[in-house]
């Protein structure tokens, strides 16, 4: 049994069980999952479990986030949930945008953690030197060079095989292309080819070998329907490679080249127009992108310029940023007498110096929203900061503490260090400070606290949103309802095709299939109402929207419409639920009617105490 079995069991459950996982990868701190069915997911369940930070739904994932241990918690699911990487799963339906974040997580994802292995190698080796325990001339010197500079060198290579993979093609095939890009010989010489000379470089490139093995991925799909079994195994991705290599070599690889040094002279531009004005946006920006999950996007474009040997300095505006972070929450540390947060603090400023701030951002800051937004002002002063300093990135690192071997400049690597660690002094002194003055306990007030029971205690009540006959929540097949997993409530089995509003409030959730929807009561009652089992697999089809998210809404007032012949003709059932996903906030959920009586939507269906 794993270390971590019994927070995998509960994971999977939470989300909705095995049958509901698509896929699922992870980050650095993060599960990412693909679920065929979001609402599936009980949010606050998983939150308030222990062992994991919180979750989020952003760029088509569903995202738990665990911390540093995420491998091995990777690892157990995976176990349990009999999830392969290699199987091939259903597609979730997702936006353009959605699929350009998975793709780009898919392709660098996997190799982040030995990106920054080498590169701190790269940097403690230049440390080393510098004080002198050996020259640069040195055997081990030129040893562990050779070792962080291997994957920049053949990083097409690494990203050759995670495109493939990606992409489902045969991975291998990835692998040899990026490969044959690397070879030796090919590489910033004249070649002689169908009449031309040609002069390329695609050692250290990212973007040619994505973009060939895009194009080679057709071509394997079309010579394995075409060529006889006995001999496609070779045969296909012979032809393959003749075809995509040189085509890569000659026309895509050049253009791809092009569009890299575009890319990385446009993210240059930002820092030449005003270094420290520069440091200011993305220092003061860098957490909201982590609270999103879109900040792999401005790392692949500065690992762009690592791995062609430009040192990038947008990157190196981040470094510091979990300082301002982990000296905040150090002083509310020291400063509040609050049992539960001091208990919650000390771990977050502990693992915050090793570069791990999510349980400082979602466990401290974030519920503090004055905070975060001053955790972010001073993450922006950071930046600038390390700008004013002149400090980039010149290799790619680990995190927190780990992420200085980033900066030092194989140059002056002694300069860059000093540089470094008044950089590091500066944001955490500027985070410290700034809490210490603007934290304080909120102060126990016994009639708010009295005021919190007795609204606990009044009795809301959620008409039905739907006309038909109501069904016990135990006899529903999908076992996340029948449980209570994901809250307590009933369901309703509809005569017709229309939901209403169970109450005033606003649509909080629309999901694109828009088989389900949730809403937050004017009062707070947080309601999921599901149509149907497993109908997400219709794709939005017999379902018509008529709100979206963030609208208003009062009782009675039309959600959505079904053609309920059309859903039921196709085998799904229709039962559907209606949850209350807070249960926990209340005393009691009590269903109003019993088990086989008709309601009409706008009666008295559940009542909360």
């Amino acid at each position: 049994m794993g270390k971590y079995d019994l927070l995998a069991k509960d994971i999977i459950k939470k989300v909705g069980g095995k049958d509901n996982i698509l896929s699922l990868v992870h980050c650095v701190t993060r599960l990412r999952f693909q679920l065929k069915d979001e609402s599936l997911a009980d949010d606050e369940a998983l939150k308030q479990t222990e062992g994991i930070i919180t979750v989020m739904r952003s760029s088509g994932q569903y995202q738990v986030v665990i911390g540093n241990h995420v491998p091995q918690v990777f690892e157990d699911v995976c176990k349990i949930a009999n999830i392969s990487s290699e199987k091939e799963t259903e597609k979730k339906k997702m936006s353009f945008r959605e699929k350009s974040l998975d793709l780009i997580s898919g392709i660098m994802m996997p190799a982040i953690g030995i990106l920054c292995a080498c590169g701190m190698l790269k940097g403690f080796n230049s440390i080393l030197s510098y004080l002198g325990l050996y020259s640069n001339e040195d055997g081990i010197y030129i040893l562990l060079n050779a070792i962080g500079d291997s994957i920049f060198y053949f990083f097409p290579v690494v990203i050759g095989y995670n495109t493939a993979k990606k992409i489902e093609m045969n991975p291998f095939l990835g692998l040899i292309i990026g490969a044959a890009l690397c070879y030796p010989t090919i590489n910033g010489v004249d070649v002689p080819l169908f009449g031309h000379v040609f002069n390329a470089t695609y050692t250290s490139t990212l973007l040619p070998v994505i973009l060939i093995v895009a194009v080679a991925k057709p071509l394997e799909k079309f010579f394995n329907r075409v060529i006889p079994d006995m001999v496609k195994t070779f045969i296909t991705p012979m032809l393959v490679l003749l075809i995509s290599v040189p085509l890569g070599y000659v026309v895509i690889g050049p253009l791809a080249n092009m569009l890299s040094n575009g890319i990385s002279q446009a993210v240059l531009s930002v820092y030449k127009l005003s270094p420290i004005a520069a440091g200011f946006l993305v220092g003061g920006f860098w957490q909201v992108m982590i609270v999103f999950g879109v900040h792999i996007v401005l790392v692949v474009l500065c690992i762009t310029n690592i791995i062609s040997g430009t040192p990038d300095p947008i990157l190196a505006f981040t470094t510091f940023v979990t300082f301002t972070t982990t000296g905040m929450v150090l002083a509310m540390w020291l400063k509040t007498k609050d049992k539960n947060l001091k208990q919650i603090a000390l771990p977050a400023w502990i693992s915050g110096f090793f570069g791990v701030t999510e349980p400082a951002i979602y466990g401290i800051l974030l519920p503090r929203m004055k905070h975060f937004v001053i955790s972010c002002l001073c993450g922006a002063f950071a930046g600038a900061a390390t700008a004013a300093l002149g400090l980039k990135y010149h290799t790619m690192a680990g995190m927190g503490l780990f992420e200085i071997p980033a900066l030092l400049d194989p140059a002056q690597p002694g300069v860059s260090l000093v540089r470094a660690v008044i950089a590091a002094a500066i944001s955490l002194a500027i985070g410290f400070a700034v809490s210490f003055v603007t934290f304080k306990d909120e102060e126990p007030s016994q009639t708010k606290g009295e005021e919190s029971d007795s609204e606990k205690c009044k009795k809301e009540v959620i008409a039905s949103p739907l006309t038909g006959k109501v069904k016990p929540l135990s006899q529903i097949e999908d076992g996340a309802f029948s449980n209570e997993t994901l809250g307590k409530g009933v369901a309703v089995t509809p005569a017709e095709g229309k939901v209403t509003a169970p109450f005033n409030g606003t649509v909080m959730m629309l999901f694109p299939t828009k088989h389900a929807i949730g809403l937050m009561s004017d009062q707070g009652c947080e309601v999921i109402i599901h149509i149907g089992m497993d109908t997400v697999r219709l794709d939005g089809k017999h379902f018509d929207a008529h709100v979206k998210e963030g609208d208003k809404v009062k009782k009675g007032d039309l959600l959505i419409t079904f053609d309920k012949d059309a859903i039921e003709k196709e085998g799904y059932s229709l039962d559907t639920p209606v949850i209350v996903t807070n249960t926990n906030d209340y005393m009691d959920i009590i269903a109003m009617m019993e088990g086989g009586s008709t309601v009409r939507r706008g009666d008295d269906l559940i009542a909360i105490l």
